[in-house]
């Protein structure tokens, strides 16, 4: 049964999943691939079997082999130019009929095409195995005391936010990661997402679908914790501004905005009979401000923030003289102006591009051997540097160039529009406040300054 319109554009994009072991048809249409669990959507099976808690069920597996199959298209095609892929995708199921239902096909459809940007079509087929989790041994204890669920990264919001939120005993913290991740100091409790995607050659990097996997996997562990609150930790430049300032011929990026959580919330209670909420507590505050609330804290330490990872950059780049953040993305000056407006100094050598006051940008990344690393670099650089100078430049447009941004924002959160005007202003006057002091305290021959100014190479 597809949930797609009668009008909607022939799929160039056909994915067929397939079960472990099953035969592929000899009736394929020219141009499918094949993903087979087992061995393109694996599953470890210790991980899994920790999901042995009172309610699980096969529904929930169905939404493990989706969430894989999800992010198998979405890094298998390449976008075009024209951003817009269409996806045809049939996947075996469990529980067939709730799949089936018109409600469940539709809300499906509709977040994840508000989300990614493409078009999706899904053919859903009866599984053969109807007991693939396996033996248990391990039961996930969620404990009987947690209020709140959060999906848990290794960044700055996530330690924070889960803190300001609750207690740890409170927090049901899930870690969405391929691989165990070790704890570190000032970490909740979390737990590894049981699957692993692989095959898909990598050729696109955007994987606006993670925000998907994000939701659904962090739904699932609140209906088996009997949590139906779910806290998104994104502050308000992470979670606003990627809709804000959608970069050039690229579609808005909806991973944390209101609009998307709704459709969300629409499509787990269209499929699991359950109601999630989907709060954004700092929505309205910089993260700078949700760093020092957190430092406000009994207890919190800076060395509780700076333990943690933000960069986005990949490790041929970040790995000289041993691991570390880049310094330059987009996601590392949010976090050093962050910690700046937060009054946290981090240790020398923290970052590869340390000296963001140097003149010169080739001097300040001179430390990355490659030339063609650095030209990335200086790229990454250059967007993000002039994204939060858009953002700060927003804090002074008159009300009519936001009010789109506002309408929206506030029809999401049930809020009033002038309340959620105001409240979208002061966040962009705060932001444009910490940018320029952050600026300002690299010096007027910063080469952030200069890029600031037009140029881009220092």
């Amino acid at each position: 049964m597809s949930a797609n319109p009668k009008y909607s554009p022939m799929p160039d994009k056909r994915l067929i999943v397939i079960e472990k072991g099953q035969k592929r048809g000899r009736t394929l249409r020219k141009g499918s691939v094949i993903a087979e669990v087992g061995r393109h959507i694996c599953f470890n099976a210790a991980v899994l079997d920790s999901f042995d808690v009172k309610g699980f069920k096969p529904l929930h597996y169905d939404m493990l082999v989706l969430c894989a199959a999800i992010e198998f298209a979405d890094r298998r095609w390449k976008r075009p130019l024209g951003w817009r892929r269409t996806f045809d995708v049939a996947i075996p199921v469990i529980d067939l009929k709730t799949w089936q239902k018109p409600e469940v096909l539709k809300a499906l459809q509709g977040v994840l095409n508000h989300l990614t940007g493409d078009a999706w079509r899904w053919t859903f087929v009866q599984a053969k195995n109807l007991s693939p989790i396996g033996t248990r041994q391990m039961p996930l204890d969620f404990g009987k005391a947690k209020t709140f669920a959060v999906a848990y990264s290794d960044g700055l919001d996530s330690r924070a936010v889960s803190a300001l939120s609750g207690s740890e005993a409170e927090a049901l913290c899930i870690r969405v990661a391929g691989n165990r991740q070790r704890r570190k100091n000032g970490d909740s409790y979390f737990t590894q997402i049981p699957f692993k995607v692989k095959g898909y050659r990598g050729n696109e990097s955007s994987f606006r679908s993670r925000g998907f996997q994000f939701a659904a996997v962090t739904a699932i562990a609140a209906q088996l914790s009997g949590v139906t609150r779910v806290i998104v930790p994104e502050s308000g430049q992470g979670a606003l501004g990627p809709v804000l300032l959608p970069l050039h011929n690229i579609y808005a990026d909806y991973r944390n905005h209101p609009t998307f959580f709704r459709k969300m919330e629409r499509f787990i209670k269209a499929v699991l009979g359950y109601r999630v909420r989907f709060e954004q507590p700092r929505l309205w505050s910089t993260k700078g401000q949700t760093l020092r609330a957190f430092l406000n804290m009994v207890g919190k330490s800076e060395q509780h923030l700076t333990s943690t990872h933000s960069c986005w950059q990949t490790r041929r780049v970040v790995n000289v003289g041993g691991r570390k953040q880049c310094g330059l993305c987009a996601a590392c000056l949010l976090r050093r102006l962050s910690l700046h407006a937060a009054g946290v100094n981090e240790a020398p050598g923290t970052y590869i591009v340390s000296d963001l006051a140097a003149s010169d940008a080739a001097d300040a990344l001179s430390v990355i051997p490659q030339k063609a690393d650095r030209d990335i670099m200086v790229e990454y650089g250059s967007v993000g540097a002039r994204h939060l100078q858009h953002l700060a430049d927003m804090s002074v447009l008159p009300d009519e160039n936001i009010r789109v941004h506002a309408s929206q924002i506030s029809a999401a959160i049930s809020e009033n529009y002038e309340d959620t005007l105001k409240k979208l202003r002061t966040m962009l006057i705060t932001h444009a406040e910490e940018w320029r002091a952050f600026l300002s305290a690299q010096g007027d021959q910063s080469f952030l300054k200069s890029w600031m100014d037009g140029g881009r190479n220092g």
